[in-house]
C-alpha cells in the first residue's frame, strides 16, 4: 500500500483528538441552543451579572448570546491549539471573524485545508505563516530604539496575514525607513496610517501621593466615579493635580476648607479610579463600602508620607481649630498622621471611614488625627465611592435581621433572580444602599447591586466570595437601582434583606 499523504495522516489523527477531547468549535445556533452550558454537555459557561451587563452595553450582546459567544470561544481556542500542533510550520494562526462564531485557520499549504475541515474549522490559504510574522514582529522589536516618533507601533494582523505597522500621517516616508533599516520582508509589513496616542494608564488608589500644581504633595482619600476625594486644604477649585509619577491627572472640581475640609478631583483619562487603598505592605485592602464604624472601633490610615498606620477612633462629630479657621464634624482618632498625609484613607476593615484633616504628634511619638467623613463628602458633591462590595461571610443571626424589607426565592445553578420581586427601586436621595443574602448551605450564591446610569444596568456593588452569604454596601446618588442574586454554584432557597436611603 502507498503511504499516505501528509495531510490524510494529519486528518486522521486530528479527528481522533477531537473525538476524544470533544472540541468541535460550536456554531451560534448550536450555542444559543446549549445557552449557558457547552455543547458537548461539558461545564456550564458561568458569566457573572457584572460582565452580562458590560457586554450588553459595549457589544450589544443580551445575555443569552454573550453565554453562545462565550462558548464558541473556548471550544474555538482548544481547537486552535490542537491545529498549531498538528499543522506544524503550515500553521497561519487562527481568529474568529467579526460577528462569527466559527473558526477560521489560515495555512500555507493547501493540502492542509483537509484536516482544518475536519476539526470543523474553516480553512483559508496563505502566504506567510504564523512563526514567519513572529519573526518579523521580533526583529522590529530588537529595533525599537530606532523607531521615529511618527510610528506609533506594530504588531501581527492574523486575517490579513501581515504585520501591521502603524504610523502618524505623514510619517509613512519615516516608517519605510525604518523597516529598511531593520531588515523586515517588506512583502508581509503594511504600513497603515492611524490617529492613535497610545499613553500609559495609570490606577487611582486611595493613600497613594498627588501633587497639586507644581508645588505641594498630599494624599488620595477614595475613588469615586469619575476621580477622588480628598481634603479640602489640599487645593482649591480648578487647581491641576499630578499624580505620584508627576503625570497629569485631574482638577479640583469642589473644595471647602476651612468649616469642613473636604475636595474631589476629576481625573482625565491616563487615569482609571479603582476600589482600593494601597496599603503599603506591597498590596492593597479593597474597599466593599462606607459603613460608619463606632467609637472604639480599630481604624487604619494610609498616606503617601508615612505609610499604613491604625489605631482607634475615640470621638465623632469632633471640631478642631487650625490656624485657617476651625473644621467640625470630624472624627477623632488616635492614629497618628504627618505632612503630606493629608487627603488619605481611614478605613474600618474593608469600610471607608474618612479624609485625613490634620492633628498633633507624629509617627515616631504618636498623636491625634481627625478624619473628614468620607459620606457627607460624597452627599456634598453628589458623588458615588467606588466598592467592589465583598464583605462576604456569614451575616450575623438570622438572613439580616434588621433589614428594612426582605426577599425569598430560589435559584437553579447559574441562573439569577433580580429583587425586588424582579423589577428595581427608586431612591429618591443619596445615602448608603445595603444588602444582605443567606445562599443555602454548602453552595456559592452572589450578590451584585446595579444602578441605572440612563442607558444601561451598571453594577456598582459585587459580593463575590466563595462564601453562600454575601453583604454589599454602597453610597450613591438619587436613581434607579435593583439587586441581582446569582447562583455561581449549587441550588436551593436564599433570602435577601435590603435597606434603602
Amino acid at each position: 500500500m502507498p503511504p499516505r499523504p501528509l495531510h490524510a495522516v494529519r486528518t486522521a489523527v486530528l479527528a481522533a483528538a477531537l473525538a476524544v477531547a470533544g472540541t468541535l468549535p460550536v456554531t451560534l445556533a448550536n450555542a444559543s441552543a446549549a445557552d449557558s452550558r457547552t455543547e458537548d454537555g461539558g461545564a456550564p459557561v458561568d458569566v457573572s451579572a457584572e460582565l452580562l451587563t458590560a457586554l450588553d452595553r459595549d457589544l450589544g450582546l443580551d445575555a443569552r448570546e454573550a453565554r453562545a459567544h462565550f462558548a464558541a470561544q473556548d471550544r474555538a481556542g482548544r481547537t486552535e491549539e490542537l491545529l498549531r500542533e498538528t499543522l506544524g510550520s503550515s500553521f497561519a494562526g487562527g481568529w474568529l471573524p467579526r460577528g462569527g462564531h466559527k473558526l477560521v485557520v489560515g495555512v500555507t499549504d493547501p493540502a492542509d485545508a483537509a484536516p482544518v475541515r475536519a476539526a470543523g474549522a474553516e480553512p483559508r490559504v496563505v502566504e506567510h505563516s504564523e512563526a514567519e510574522l513572529s519573526r518579523a514582529v521580533a526583529t522590529l522589536d530588537s529595533h525599537r530604539a530606532k523607531a521615529p516618533r511618527a510610528v506609533v507601533g506594530w504588531y501581527h494582523d492574523l486575517p490579513a496575514n501581515a504585520v501591521v505597522l502603524q504610523t502618524k500621517p505623514g510619517g509613512e516616508a519615516a516608517a519605510e525607513r525604518f523597516l529598511a533599516d531593520a531588515g523586515v520582508d517588506t512583502t508581509m509589513v503594511r504600513v497603515r496610517r492611524t490617529h492613535e496616542s497610545p499613553r500609559p494608564l495609570y490606577d487611582v488608589r486611595g493613600g497613594d501621593a498627588y501633587y497639586i500644581g507644581s508645588g505641594s504633595r498630599c494624599s488620595i482619600g477614595f475613588s469615586v466615579n469619575g476621580g477622588f476625594v480628598t481634603a479640602g486644604h489640599c487645593g482649591n477649585t480648578g487647581q491641576s493635580t499630578s499624580g505620584h509619577n508627576r503625570v497629569a491627572q485631574g482638577t479640583f472640581r469642589g473644595s471647602s476648607f476651612p468649616g469642613n475640609d473636604y475636595a474631589w478631583v476629576a481625573t482625565n483619562s491616563n487615569w482609571t479610579p479603582r476600589p482600593v487603598v494601597n496599603n503599603y505592605a506591597g498590596g492593597t485592602v479593597t474597599v466593599a463600602g462606607s459603613q460608619e464604624a463606632p467609637v472604639g472601633s480599630a481604624v487604619c490610615r494610609s498616606g503617601s508620607t508615612t505609610g499604613w498606620h491604625c489605631g482607634t477612633i475615640q470621638a465623632r462629630n469632633a471640631s478642631v481649630t487650625y490656624p485657617q479657621g476651625t473644621v467640625s464634624g470630624l472624627i477623632r482618632t488616635s492614629v497618628c498622621a504627618e505632612p503630606g498625609d493629608s487627603g488619605g484613607s481611614l478605613l474600618a476593615g474593608n469600610q471607608a471611614q474618612g479624609v485625613t484633616s490634620g492633628g498633633s504628634g507624629n509617627c515616631r511619638s504618636g498623636g491625634t488625627t481627625y478624619f473628614q467623613p468620607v459620606n457627607e463628602i460624597l452627599q456634598a458633591y453628589g458623588l458615588s465611592l467606588l466598592t467592589s462590595g465583598g464583605g462576604g461571610g456569614n451575616p450575623p443571626g438570622d438572613a439580616c435581621e434588621g433589614a428594612e424589607s426582605t426577599y425569598r426565592g430560589s435559584l437553579s445553578s447559574g441562573n439569577v433572580a433580580y429583587q425586588p420581586d424582579g423589577s428595581y427601586y427608586q431612591a429618591t436621595a443619596s445615602g448608603t444602599h445595603s444588602g444582605c443574602l443567606a445562599g443555602p448551605s454548602g453552595t456559592d450564591f452572589d450578590l451584585y447591586l446595579q444602578k441605572w446610569n440612563g442607558s444601561a444596568w451598571a453594577t456598582v456593588a459585587s459580593g463575590t466570595t466563595p462564601s453562600n452569604n454575601e453583604q454589599v454596601s454602597y453610597s450613591g446618588t438619587a436613581g434607579y437601582y435593583r439587586f441581582v442574586v446569582h447562583a455561581y454554584s449549587g441550588s436551593g432557597s436564599y433570602t435577601l434583606g435590603v435597606t434603602t436611603p
